[in-house]
């Protein structure tokens, strides 16, 4: 469990609000704190309510959604799990206890699902802000030599090679820029309930294509009422109820605790 980044984060809200704010921060690191001392107390479903309802007042950061996935995964609820460790990894994707977690609690999933592929698990070590700034700065060092011949043509054979680097980092980076962005932008249904059916269509009487379990990730392709079209990213589409999964992207601190076994 985490205590000091989420505090941080609080200061800072702090720091830039009126006295009001001050004291609306003071009181949210209260209720992490009360939120964390019901985790310690083994009191995993009132830590879940707690944490939740610090993070539906927007305040959440990668630590809280650290601190919520552990509790979940200790109320056997997986698939809540899952999608609190998904949030914290697009806020903190390089912490390593937060990977070691999202991947032991993956591992308790029966049946069929489907995790990210490896490519964007290789991209999801920048955020998307990260790889923006990437690609800015290889657009500019490359615009740098490119500046310095039409300044003096007489530069050009000496710089030709970093010009032809600095052409192919730049490509590349905004190649990566672009996956990242649309992998950012890819819904992923983690189902919350114990199993499911995915029908082939959005109706309760539809056949059933095939069915999952609790922690199952699923791509989303499209929506209809209560209906979400989701596929394992094969062959296999069907239709699953909205209110059997939680969605993401979506809008969901302290020390950790890490899993003993993991």
């Amino acid at each position: 469990m985490k205590h000091s980044c989420l505090r941080l984060v609080l200061a800072l809200v702090a720091l830039l609000s009126s006295a009001a704010g001050l004291a609306a921060a003071d009181s949210w690191s209260s209720q992490f704190d009360a939120a964390n001392k019901l985790y310690e107390e083994g009191k995993y479903a009132q830590a879940i309510t707690a944490y939740q309802r610090i993070a539906d007042a927007g305040l959440g950061a990668g630590p809280l959604y650290f601190n919520l996935g552990n509790a979940c995964f200790k109320s056997g609820e997986l698939g809540r799990a899952i999608a609190a460790y998904r949030q914290a990894e697009r806020l903190t994707p390089r912490d390593p206890d937060l990977q070691a977690n999202l991947q032991f609690v993956r591992n308790q999933v029966q049946g069929p699902t489907a995790p990210p592929r490896r490519w964007k698990r290789w991209l999801d070590t920048l955020t998307l802000n990260e790889w923006t700034l990437v690609t800015s700065a290889a657009l500019w060092l490359w615009m740098l030599p490119l500046t310095s011949v039409q300044i003096r043509p007489a530069w050009r054979p000496a710089l030709r090679p970093w010009i032809l680097a600095g052409g192919y980092a730049t490509a590349i980076s905004a190649t990566c820029l672009e996956l990242a962005w649309s992998a950012s932008v890819q819904r992923t249904a983690v189902l919350t309930v114990n199993q499911a059916a995915v029908h082939n269509g959005p109706l309760d009487e539809s056949p059933t294509a095939f069915a999952v379990h609790d922690g199952a990730e699923l791509e989303v392709l499209d929506q209809k009422d209560d209906w979400y079209q989701v596929t394992l990213g094969d062959r296999r589409v069907g239709w699953i109820r909205r209110n059997q999964v939680l969605v993401q992207p979506a809008a969901w601190g302290g020390s950790r605790k890490s899993f003993p076994n993991k």
